[in-house]
């Protein structure tokens, strides 16, 4: 873990490191959703709401990095939300650099968390950050802002009259105050002393004074405070160390309320009546235009926003409150409930323990098959209720099967949520207009897949960017609207996923293709198909940029992409119009664990073929097989010839029933292709556990993985792949 993390945990008796991995996980989500909504932020009229739901995100980062002494962390993040205050209070209009900065300011404290959570690393170098954010939330448009910002921040007067109320409670927390911290009653002393370290180690909290015990209350600490921070920040900085309703601000000199530390009615979550006095006449008024749901550090008698945000709360609290507080909080109830019930709709489990779940899951369904095969030559009458139990469990063993691998299956929101970024700051570097547009992120892809296909969705997106959508002045001469359009979808056909990149740009150059691979040596007759010369582009080291920059033009990619697409078992295609666009679809299996799959034998051996590569299987005689070429066989089926791959020479399969001629044939198909491949019989169609045949043994030919019979025996699943590029040569 890193050096930054503060001890001050062990010494209050609580271990801090076991919430370390939650706290990176937290952060990284909010890091994630913040990202998101900025970059749907519609600057020219931002909703209150999301500005809101922005600040929120980097409000809880903030409290739990100072908790776990991540001081720089802290400290960017406090100036964050400093800005975006401003900016949800109308203080100051929302423009392009400000989030521009606030982006940059995401990816810095990415590196910062991955630093501190053992990633390795540079240190970052935030000064240019924080210069950057102090001079905006100054009014005042930094150097490196000055040069693109088409209008300067200034400051908007107009608020006042929007929301009166709104002004009128910011005026407690503006500026420094004294208050009196309270915390107790504590079973060990030392824990308030903690705090007051961990209160001086944050920069820009104030200066912090013990002051005397009240005798009546022994186990309450007393300290003066001079601070500029909302008591929610507070808050927030010492929820690990005590519970909430131990720690109270109280007006500094209050003897009355001091005399009775453990009866504060509002158990340190609302302000003190005499500071919520001056501005509830002003209560029916902020009740209108809804602008505090409970979220406004300031707002009179409210909950602070660490109270507000689920992921900050570590246990329940009391309900308690004063009827006048309850009353200026028609609404957080109602904005408060989605939350609430997300987070006790969810659970985090690691993928270590999804992953042995599923290895068990396919263990029960290898035995259920074993089961179910030596029951088949039970006399159903006299075996009745064995049958009917086997019967059961092979219902609910599908069933189980089916429910665990949909815990395993993720949306692909989440492999298309980080384009939106990319591509913003792809086109910005080009000079070029681009939308993105993103259809069926609902679809479901299990999460191994999901990991391995971002990188080619990467490299798919950022050639559509580069190469295919055109500069805004060559879009408009050609007729278009100068911002490009590139359209991320996601949908299932049969037993696969088609995840496909398309944009209407220039779309590719026949002509050209074919002149760069004759360059490069390939073999590109003019009697090519258009599928064959756009497939050209997957040969190594071919790439049609004419200079190379450092987004694209070396030649590696597209090569690379194929490639593992195709180790994931699926394909690629290519469809092209000149001056129109260009389309990509991957083809992926749903999922690498359990697949459905007709199970064949050739001689005494059983192989498995994956069901969604399975068109159709016939009987054949021998005047149907055509000899071509001395050496390869062909299948007339409905016109069409077909290459015939004989499984029995592809594996060496040995044959003890000389006289015995295979007379059955699958056609599957895969990478735009379809083999004929002869086998002896078609034993029947069964869900498989696929097996890792690399890992347990080594790579073969042809063989895609393993998986167990019914019988015991060991059954190979074929690379329809594999076999129709080998039809091909």
């Amino acid at each position: 873990m890193a050096d930054t993390s503060t001890d001050n945990s062990s010494a209050a008796g609580i271990d801090l490191s076991q919430f370390y991995q939650v706290f990176f996980e937290e952060a990284g989500e909010n890091l994630e959703n913040m990202e998101q909504l900025l970059l749907e932020l519609d600057i020219t009229a931002a909703d209150d709401e999301e500005m809101n739901a922005i600040f929120r995100c980097a409000h809880s980062i903030k409290g739990g990095a100072a908790t776990f002494g991540f001081s720089d962390v802290a400290e960017l993040t406090h100036q964050m939300e400093t800005l975006l205050d401003k900016l949800r209070r109308h203080e100051l209009i929302p423009t392009p650099p400000m989030v521009d900065v606030l982006l940059q300011s995401g990816d810095a404290l990415k590196a910062m968390l991955a630093r501190h959570q053992g990633s390795g690393g540079e240190e970052v170098d935030t000064t240019e950050l924080l210069f950057n954010i102090r001079a905006m939330v100054a009014g005042e448009a930094p150097p490196a802002a000055a040069a693109v910002a088409a209008a300067p921040i200034v400051k908007q007067e107009a608020p006042v009259a929007k929301a009166p109320a709104a002004a009128a409670a910011a005026a407690p927390t503006t500026g420094k105050r004294t208050v009196e911290l309270r915390v107790g009653p504590l079973s060990d002393l030392s824990q308030a002393d903690n705090l007051v370290e961990l209160f001086k180690e944050i920069t820009d909290l104030g200066t912090i004074e013990p002051l005397p015990n009240d005798p009546a209350a022994p186990n309450v600490r007393r300290f003066k405070v001079d601070t500029a921070s909302a008591e929610s920040e507070l808050l927030d900085l010492f929820t690990f160390h005590v519970s909430r309703e131990q720690v109270a601000f109280l007006p500094y000199g209050d003897a009355a309320v001091a005399a009775a530390p453990a009866k504060d009615p509002g158990y340190g979550f609302f302000d003190p009546p005499e500071a919520a006095a001056p501005a509830a006449p002003a209560a029916p008024v902020a009740a209108a235009p809804e602008k505090g749901y409970g979220f406004f550090d300031d707002a009179p008698g409210a909950p602070s926003a660490s109270q507000a945000a689920p992921a900050a709360s570590s246990a329940a609290e009391p309900q308690q409150a004063k009827p006048a507080a309850a009353a200026a909080k028609p609404a957080a109830p109602k904005a408060d409930k989605p939350a609430a019930a997300l987070e006790a709709s969810t659970i985090r489990v690691s993928v270590e323990k999804v992953d042995q779940l599923i290895n068990l899951v396919g263990e029960l369904v290898i035995t259920q098959a074993m089961l179910a095969q030596n029951s088949r030559g039970l006399d159903p009458v006299v075996y009745q209720q064995l049958v009917t139990g086997l019967t059961d469990l092979d219902r609910n063993t599908r069933d189980l099967q089916e429910a665990v691998m949909s815990i395993r299956m993720i949306p692909m929101s989440t492999v298309f949520s980080r384009f939106p970024r990319m591509l913003r700051d792809l086109a910005n570097k080009l000079g070029k207009k681009v939308e993105l547009v993103t259809q069926g992120e609902a679809t479901e892809l299990d999460k191994g897949l999901v990991e391995k296909i971002t990188d080619p969705l990467t490299h798919l997106v950022r050639n559509s960017c580069d190469h295919g959508v055109e500069m805004p002045a060559d879009r408009l001469a050609a007729g278009k609207p100068e911002v490009g359009t590139i359209t991320l979808a996601a949908s299932h056909q049969g037993g696969s996923i088609v995840i496909e990149v398309r944009d209407d740009g220039r779309g590719l150059s026949r002509e050209k293709l074919l002149r760069k691979a004759r360059e490069k040596g390939i073999d590109a007759p003019d009697s090519l198909t258009d599928s064959e010369v756009w497939n050209l582009i997957f040969a190594p080291g071919f790439s049609t940029a004419e200079t190379v920059t450092d987004v694209s033009g070396r030649g590696v990619g597209m090569d690379v992409v194929k490639k593992n697409i195709t180790s994931l078992g699926g394909t690629v295609e290519i469809d092209s119009a000149e001056g129109y666009g260009m389309r990509v679809a991957v083809r992926l299996p749903l999922t690498l664990a359990i697949m459905d799959g007709m199970s064949v034998g050739v001689g005494e051996e059983v192989y498995i073929l994956p069901l969604s590569s399975v068109v159709e299987s016939f009987q054949v005689s021998e005047e149907m097989v055509k000899t071509i070429g001395g050496s390869g066989r062909v299948v007339e089926v409905r016109d069409e010839y077909m290459p015939v791959i004989e499984l029995e020479k592809v594996f060496q399969v040995p044959r003890f029933d000389w006289e015995h001629n295979s007379g059955i044939m699958v056609v599957v198909e895969a990478e735009s292709g379809r083999v004929a491949l002869l086998v002896d019989e078609l034993l029947g169609q069964q869900q498989v556990v696929v097996k890792n045949l690399e890992t347990n043994y080594r790579k073969v030919n042809d063989v895609s993985g393993a998986t167990i019979m019914g019988d015991g025996r060991v059954a190979l699943i074929l690379d329809v792949g594999s076999l129709v590029r080998r039809s091909r040569h």
